[in-house]
Order: structure tokens, then sequence, then C-alpha cells
């Protein structure tokens, strides 16, 4: 019978002098390879020769930055003229943290309701295909440290986007938190185009007559709700293409781009509204697979080190996911499938 422990544990050295060293790829494998426990703790218990010390001054004294991301990613991005970049934000619930810098209490979409998190503002590209999809840049909402908005971080991320990442994709996509005036003038003054949605209260005119009005006073007849009209949005200085969607269930969507193309329909609107979905599918797996929720440090620089050896842990499994064309949770499935087998036919636990 083979004796699991001895086999498998790795917490033993022969050399019992050395304390071990820590770098980004250890604590991103360690990310990668624990199964619940994300704490340094936990770490310093599985590597040889580890301290809890070595691991909480990592994550104290690195200065890791989206920048790095880009770095990591940019090899494995599809770019083409048609590809688009997402932007959206997530909370990383931290409902039990009391003493953590960079919590707050905030809206969830998740929830839709406050909870107390980290807000991550990202941008995503995607090729426009299933599952092709990866986070290029990204920012920490937390207006106490640098008094800037949610509004604030995607522009500046827009500019950095548009001046340093020389990218074929010219479409950004978001919903109708980021459809702030102050956004949509910057995109369209940079020649991109965006689709993005609007609440029903938002101010629209179909002629100087007629004033402004509440998206949900204006009329569509068949020709308008397959075609979308080009209308006035207050405060924009250019006309925009609105598209009035309604699900099946009744529940009606506004989608407004400023691509005034003739031949753009609701169809193209909708498909363009629906790739904005792939930044949700990033956001559940970012979660799921990372730790990005786990990490108790209280300091706010390790919760910023930790999350960007999140976004890295995210890169490497999806690559390895595409290489083995499987999901990202079938990888981190299959990391376990030993142990349970083994413990199947020799438990170490055995029942009473």
């Amino acid at each position: 019978m083979i004796n699991w422990h001895k086999e498998f544990d790795c917490t033993k050295s022969t050399n019992l002098n050395t304390e071990a060293m820590l770098d980004k790829k250890d604590y991103v494998e360690y990310l990668l390879s624990t199964p619940l426990n994300y704490t340094c703790t936990n770490m310093a218990d599985h590597k040889p020769n580890l301290s809890h010390d070595v691991v909480s001054d990592f994550l104290r004294q690195e200065r890791f930055t989206s920048t790095d991301l880009w770095k990591i990613v940019c090899p494995y991005i599809n770019d083409t003229e048609t590809s688009v970049i997402i932007a959206d934000d997530s909370v990383q619930d931290k409902q039990y943290s009391n003493f953590i810098e960079l919590v707050k209490k905030q809206y969830s979409g998740n929830v839709h309701g406050l909870i107390k998190g980290i807000c991550l503002v990202n941008f995503v590209h995607s090729s426009g295909k299933n599952e092709d999809f990866w986070p290029i840049d990204y920012r920490i909402y937390h207006p106490e440290t640098d008094g800037k908005t949610k509004n604030d971080h995607f522009r500046e991320m827009f500019l950095r986007l548009i001046t340093h990442k020389q990218l074929k994709a010219k479409t950004i996509l978001f919903d109708s938190w980021y459809a702030s005036v102050d956004n949509l003038k910057c995109i369209h003054r940079h020649g991109w185009t965006f689709f993005t949605t609007l609440k029903s209260n938002r101010m629209i005119s179909t002629s100087k007559e007629t004033g402004y009005q509440h998206l949900d006073e204006l009329v569509f007849d068949k020709q308008t709700l397959l075609w979308g009209r080009v209308v006035k949005l207050k405060e924009v200085p250019f006309m925009v293409k609105l598209f009035k969607i309604v699900a099946p269930n009744g529940d009606i969507e506004w989608v407004v781009t400023n691509n005034l193309d003739h031949t753009l329909d609701r169809k193209s609107a909708f498909s363009m509204n629906q790739v904005r979905w792939q930044i949700e599918v990033f956001h559940r797996g970012f979660k799921q697979v990372t730790g990005s929720e786990k990490c108790q440090c209280r300091k706010a620089i390790s919760q910023r080190n930790h999350l960007a050896c999140c976004y890295h842990a995210w890169v490497s499994i999806t690559v390895m996911a595409k290489q083995l064309k499987t999901t990202i949770y079938q990888v981190r499935k299959k990391l376990f499938h030993g142990y349970l087998s083994h413990e199947l036919l020799f438990p170490t636990i055995k029942a009473v």
C-alpha cells in the first residue's frame, strides 16, 4: 500500500538551514494549485523551507501593476479589425472582512445590492469569437485613495489603450454605467466606435421641434425597430443611432452607437450587445479559479499584488485550457483527480 503522505509530503526538506525565496511565478502557481485555502500560512505550510513571513513580505514589498498584465497577455491576443474591447467592473466579495484596506461597501451587479468588497474596473479584449477573450488592463476603484471615479478610470484606461497598445480593434462595448457624456465624447473624438446600453430616463431628441424626451417615450414602428433611429442624445455633440431591443419576456434594452452606417440593423446591434457578456464570463472565471476574493492580508499593497497575481494566474490557466481544448474549470478539476482517486482506493480517514 502506498503511503500517500510519504509520497506527496513536500513540506520536509533535506536542507533545513536554507530558507526558500519567493517570486511571482511561485505565488501564481500556488494560486492555481491550492484547492480552497489561499493564505500565506497555507503556502508556507506546503512549500519546503518557506516561512509565512517570506510570503507576507513578498505581497507587501512588490509593486505589480496592470502594465505587467499587458506584457503577459499580449502574445495570446488575436487582434483584428473586427476585434472589440469590453469594459465593465466586478466586485471581489469581502463581506466578512472588517479590517482590510481597499474594502468598501458598494453596489454589486452579481447580488443586485450593496456588499463589502474591492471593485475592479476591467478592459477585456475579444476577437468576437466564443471563449476568445483576454483581460488587458484593470484599475482598482477606491476613491478614498486616489479621488477617481469609475468613469475616470475608464477614460484613463481608454487613453492608455489608444496610445500604448497599438491594437487593430477600434470598437468598445460597455453598459449604461459607463455611458457618461464625457466617456462618449472621448471615444468619438478619438475615432472609435462605441456600443452601449442606456437607461430609459436618458434624454434624446429626434428633431428641434419635438425637443428632448425620455427614451421610453419614443415611438418605434416596424421600420425603426429594424433599422434603429438616428437621434440626438442630450449634451452629446454628435448624432447617434438608437435601437430598441425587446426580449421575448418583454424586457427592453436601449442600445446606442455612434456608427451611423445605414446597413447597421437591429441584429447587428444585438450581436454586439451579446459579445459584451463575455466580460461576465471572465469575471466569473476570475473569481472561481484564482482565489481573487480569498486573500486576507490587511494592507492595500498586499491586496493589489495578490490581485495582480490573480490576473497572471487566469491568463496561465486559460493558455493551458486552450492548448488542451478544454475549459479552465476542467483544467482545475483535473489537478485534484489523482488525489481523489488515490484516497478512494486507499482512504487516509477510514469509516468507523
